[in-house]
Protein backbone atom coordinates (compact mmCIF):
# COMPACT_ATOMS: atom_id res chain seq x y z
CA UNK A 1 0.00 0.00 0.00
CA UNK A 2 1.66 3.62 -1.15
CA UNK A 3 2.00 6.08 2.02
CA UNK A 4 1.94 9.75 1.33
CA UNK A 5 2.57 12.64 3.44
CA UNK A 6 0.19 14.78 2.32
CA UNK A 7 -3.95 13.63 1.52
CA UNK A 8 -5.43 16.56 -0.21
CA UNK A 9 -9.26 16.44 -0.96
CA UNK A 10 -10.02 19.01 -3.54
CA UNK A 11 -7.81 19.69 -6.86
CA UNK A 12 -8.65 23.68 -6.73
CA UNK A 13 -6.33 26.65 -6.63
CA UNK A 14 -5.24 25.71 -2.78
CA UNK A 15 -5.29 22.22 -3.17
CA UNK A 16 -3.55 21.82 -6.46
CA UNK A 17 -0.36 24.85 -5.30
CA UNK A 18 -0.02 23.32 -1.92
CA UNK A 19 0.44 19.66 -4.00
CA UNK A 20 2.96 21.24 -6.43
CA UNK A 21 4.90 23.01 -3.46
CA UNK A 22 4.97 19.82 -1.41
CA UNK A 23 6.07 17.74 -4.21
CA UNK A 24 8.80 20.37 -4.80
CA UNK A 25 9.86 19.98 -1.34
CA UNK A 26 10.23 16.00 -1.58
CA UNK A 27 6.58 15.21 -0.24
CA UNK A 28 3.91 12.43 -1.88
CA UNK A 29 0.65 13.65 -1.83
CA UNK A 30 -2.07 11.74 -3.21
CA UNK A 31 -4.92 14.52 -4.35
CA UNK A 32 -8.74 13.46 -4.51
CA UNK A 33 -11.88 15.44 -6.17
CA UNK A 34 -15.11 14.44 -6.36
CA UNK A 35 -15.14 16.08 -10.02
CA UNK A 36 -13.16 14.13 -13.14
CA UNK A 37 -10.96 16.84 -13.69
CA UNK A 38 -8.33 18.71 -12.09
CA UNK A 39 -9.22 22.55 -11.62
CA UNK A 40 -11.66 23.15 -9.17
CA UNK A 41 -13.67 26.01 -10.44
CA UNK A 42 -11.37 27.40 -12.48
CA UNK A 43 -11.42 24.01 -14.78
CA UNK A 44 -11.84 24.61 -18.51
CA UNK A 45 -12.94 22.35 -20.92
CA UNK A 46 -12.23 23.24 -24.93
CA UNK A 47 -14.99 23.19 -27.27
CA UNK A 48 -14.69 22.90 -30.71
CA UNK A 49 -11.20 24.97 -30.41
CA UNK A 50 -12.48 27.36 -27.98
CA UNK A 51 -11.61 27.61 -23.91
CA UNK A 52 -15.15 27.50 -21.90
CA UNK A 53 -15.06 28.36 -18.40
CA UNK A 54 -17.17 25.55 -17.09
CA UNK A 55 -17.95 27.16 -13.49
CA UNK A 56 -18.37 30.78 -15.18
CA UNK A 57 -15.48 33.30 -15.77
CA UNK A 58 -12.80 33.16 -13.49
CA UNK A 59 -10.74 36.60 -12.91
CA UNK A 60 -7.50 36.35 -10.57
CA UNK A 61 -6.37 39.57 -9.33
CA UNK A 62 -3.77 40.65 -6.65
CA UNK A 63 -1.23 43.50 -6.24
CA UNK A 64 1.06 41.46 -4.22
CA UNK A 65 3.83 41.12 -7.02
CA UNK A 66 5.74 38.06 -5.68
CA UNK A 67 2.27 36.08 -5.72
CA UNK A 68 1.72 38.06 -9.29
CA UNK A 69 4.98 36.24 -10.59
CA UNK A 70 4.13 32.68 -8.65
CA UNK A 71 1.18 32.60 -10.82
CA UNK A 72 2.60 33.12 -13.80
CA UNK A 73 5.69 30.87 -13.32
CA UNK A 74 3.09 28.07 -13.36
CA UNK A 75 0.26 29.51 -15.48
CA UNK A 76 0.33 32.69 -18.10
CA UNK A 77 -2.29 35.01 -16.94
CA UNK A 78 -3.75 37.85 -18.79
CA UNK A 79 -4.01 41.09 -17.36
CA UNK A 80 -7.50 42.27 -16.73
CA UNK A 81 -9.04 45.44 -15.50
CA UNK A 82 -12.78 44.95 -13.87
CA UNK A 83 -14.57 48.30 -15.00
CA UNK A 84 -17.92 47.52 -14.72
CA UNK A 85 -20.91 50.21 -15.47
CA UNK A 86 -24.18 50.58 -14.12
CA UNK A 87 -27.02 51.75 -16.76
CA UNK A 88 -29.42 54.09 -14.72
CA UNK A 89 -32.28 56.19 -16.74
CA UNK A 90 -29.45 55.67 -19.89
CA UNK A 91 -26.72 56.91 -18.67
CA UNK A 92 -23.64 55.08 -17.87
CA UNK A 93 -21.94 55.53 -13.74
CA UNK A 94 -19.17 53.86 -12.61
CA UNK A 95 -19.36 50.70 -9.97
CA UNK A 96 -18.14 50.35 -7.90
CA UNK A 97 -19.66 54.15 -6.74
CA UNK A 98 -16.55 56.78 -6.81
CA UNK A 99 -16.29 60.31 -6.60
CA UNK A 100 -16.91 60.47 -10.64
CA UNK A 101 -20.22 58.73 -10.13
CA UNK A 102 -21.44 60.71 -7.33
CA UNK A 103 -20.07 64.36 -9.81
CA UNK A 104 -22.29 62.62 -12.58
CA UNK A 105 -25.30 61.86 -10.72
CA UNK A 106 -25.66 65.25 -8.42
CA UNK A 107 -22.33 66.88 -9.62
CA UNK A 108 -20.85 67.03 -6.60
CA UNK A 109 -16.70 67.63 -6.21
CA UNK A 110 -15.88 66.46 -2.29
CA UNK A 111 -16.48 63.64 -0.26
CA UNK A 112 -18.37 65.96 2.54
CA UNK A 113 -20.74 67.17 -0.39
CA UNK A 114 -21.24 63.52 -1.24
CA UNK A 115 -22.35 62.29 2.26
CA UNK A 116 -24.15 65.17 2.76
CA UNK A 117 -26.19 64.54 -0.78
CA UNK A 118 -26.42 60.82 0.48
CA UNK A 119 -27.62 61.66 4.22
CA UNK A 120 -30.43 63.83 2.57
CA UNK A 121 -31.34 60.87 0.04
CA UNK A 122 -31.26 58.67 3.39
CA UNK A 123 -33.74 60.67 5.27
CA UNK A 124 -36.29 60.55 2.68
CA UNK A 125 -36.87 56.36 2.41
CA UNK A 126 -38.42 54.62 5.32
CA UNK A 127 -36.46 51.66 6.24
CA UNK A 128 -37.32 48.31 4.73
CA UNK A 129 -37.14 45.60 7.43
CA UNK A 130 -37.32 42.73 4.77
CA UNK A 131 -36.12 43.68 1.16
CA UNK A 132 -37.25 41.72 -1.10
CA UNK A 133 -34.40 42.72 -3.72
CA UNK A 134 -31.33 44.05 -4.14
CA UNK A 135 -32.39 47.71 -4.62
CA UNK A 136 -34.79 47.02 -1.65
CA UNK A 137 -31.55 46.30 0.07
CA UNK A 138 -29.48 49.23 -1.09
CA UNK A 139 -32.11 51.55 -0.24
Amino acid sequence: MATYDYLIVGAGLFGAVFAHEAKKAGKRCLVIDKRSHKGGNIYCAEVNGIRVHQYGAHIFHTDNKEVWDYVNRLVEFNRFTNSPLANYEGRLYNLPFNMNTFYQLWGVKTPEEAKEKISVQRASYAPIQEPANLEEQAL
